[in-house]
C-alpha cells in the first residue's frame, strides 16, 4: 500500500439533545474526518477528540494541526507491507492518541477495501452482530431521566449507563432501581470522585451495578486498586488505559474488572486488539465506549465490537439517537432486540455520504 494522497474535513452538526456529564454539557459536534488514498482507492477516519480538553488532552483542533505537521509527513508517499506496524512510524510522536487512530483507522478501512473484505472480517472478528447499550448522561431531573430510560429499554437496548457526579449519584441510582430492578445498569463517573468517597461506592453496592466506570482520577491505577478491594461492584476503567502497557499494569494490580474500549483512546486497531487479546487472556471482559462519533466513528466502532472479548453491550447506539441526518448511508439502525449487525461489505459497508458531509463542512485541506 502508498498513501499518496490524505485529506482532512471539519464538520459541524448540533446533537439532537445535549450530552451532559460531569465535564459539563455538550450541544453540538465539531468532528474532523480524514480520507487517506492509495490510488483511487479511500479510506475513511474520524477523529473523535471533544471541542474541549476534558475527557483527554487532545481537541480536534489539536489533532488537525498534528495530522497535518506530524503524522502525514511520515507515511505520505511511502510504502507499507503491515498496517500493525504503522504505528511504529510515529512512535516519537507521544501521545496524541485520537489524531494517530483516526488515520490508522483510515488506513484499515482501505485495505479491507482494498482486499475486498469487511473491516470486521480484516481485524479478525467473529460476532455476526453485536449487542447494543445506551449512555444516558446528567438529566434536569430524575423523572426526565427515568423517562429516557424507559424510553430506550422499550427499543430494545440490552444495558442501560447513567452518568453520575457528586450529588447525581446514589440517590438517583436508588430510584432507577426502584422503577427499572432488573435491567442490566452501570454508573459512569468519569474521574469525577476521588478515595474519599469511598463510603459513596460503597452504598452504590447495594443496587447491583453491571459496573462503575472511571471513578477516580483520569490518570490513576493505584487508587482505582484499593477502591476495588473496598467494593463489590466491578471497576470498569476507561480514562486510564491508554495502551496495552496501561491494561497490564492495571490488570496486575486489581485496579479494574473490565475494560472500556475505545479507539481513539488507544490510538486504533492495532493497540485495541493487543489490549484485546490480553484483556482475553486473562479473564477481563471488554466494551466498546462512545465518543459521540458521526456515523463514521460508529461504523469502525461496530467492527472493533465484533471481536471475540467483546462480551458487554456497547455503547454503539442508532444513528437517530444523537443526529437528525446522519452522514452515511444507511444510517446506523438498531434491531427490536436490541443488536446492529456487523456489515459484510467491503470496509466498513457503509456509504459516507459525500452531499451531506459538504453540507457541513467548515474547513477541508488536502495533504500531498
Amino acid at each position: 500500500m502508498r498513501i499518496d494522497r490524505i485529506e482532512l474535513t471539519q464538520i459541524h452538526m448540533p446533537l439532537v439533545h445535549f450530552f451532559e456529564t460531569s465535564f459539563g454539557r455538550t450541544y453540538e459536534r465539531t468532528i474532523v474526518l480524514v480520507r487517506v488514498y492509495s490510488g483511487e482507492e479511500v479510506g475513511w477516519g474520524e477523529v473523535t477528540a471533544g471541542e474541549t480538553p476534558f475527557y483527554s488532552h487532545e481537541t480536534y483542533d489539536t489533532a488537525w494541526i498534528v495530522i497535518k505537521k506530524f503524522i502525514a509527513p511520515r507515511i505520505l508517499n511511502r510504502e507499507f507491507e503491515n498496517l500493525d506496524d504503522v504505528s511504529d512510524i510515529w512512535r516519537p510522536i507521544r501521545g496524541h492518541n485520537m489524531a494517530k487512530a483516526a488515520v490508522e483507522t483510515a488506513l484499515w478501512e482501505l485495505e479491507a477495501r482494498r482486499r475486498g473484505l469487511s473491516l470486521s472480517r480484516l481485524l479478525g472478528g467473529t460476532r455476526p452482530e453485536i449487542e447494543c447499550g445506551v449512555s444516558i448522561g446528567i438529566q434536569e431531573n430524575v423523572f426526565t431521566l427515568l423517562k429516557k430510560i424507559e424510553t430506550e429499554v422499550h427499543s430494545g437496548y440490552r444495558r442501560i449507563k447513567i452518568k453520575i457526579k457528586p450529588g447525581w449519584d446514589v440517590s438517583v441510582v436508588a430510584e432507577v432501581r426502584k422503577h427499572f430492578p432488573r435491567i442490566l445498569l452501570m454508573g459512569d463517573a468519569n474521574s469525577a470522585y476521588t478515595l474519599a468517597d469511598v463510603e459513596v461506592f460503597k452504598r452504590l453496592d447495594e443496587f447491583h451495578l453491571m459496573m462503575i466506570e472511571q471513578p477516580l482520577h483520569w490518570n490513576d491505577l493505584l487508587d482505582h486498586a484499593e477502591l476495588q478491594r473496598q467494593i463489590k461492584t466491578p471497576i470498569c476503567l476507561d480514562e486510564s488505559i491508554h495502551d496495552v502497557e496501561d491494561a497490564r499494569k492495571a490488570i496486575e494490580i486489581g485496579a479494574c474488572q473490565i475494560i472500556n474500549m475505545k479507539l481513539g483512546r488507544v490510538g486504533g486497531y492495532s493497540e485495541a486488539r493487543k489490549i484485546h487479546d490480553l484483556a482475553q487472556s486473562k479473564g477481563i471482559p471488554v466494551w466498546c465506549g462512545g465518543m459521540l462519533e458521526s456515523g463514521i466513528g460508529r461504523v469502525h466502532n461496530i467492527a472493533l465490537s465484533s471481536l471475540a472479548n467483546f462480551k458487554l453491550p456497547g455503547d454503539v447506539s442508532a444513528s437517530l439517537r444523537y443526529w437528525k441526518q446522519d452522514i452515511i448511508d444507511p444510517e446506523v439502525e438498531v434491531s427490536p432486540r436490541g443488536t446492529i449487525t456487523v456489515p459484510t461489505g467491503p470496509g466498513l459497508g457503509y456509504r459516507p455520504s459525500i452531499e451531506r458531509i459538504e453540507k457541513v463542512t467548515e474547513r477541508h485541506e488536502v495533504l500531498q
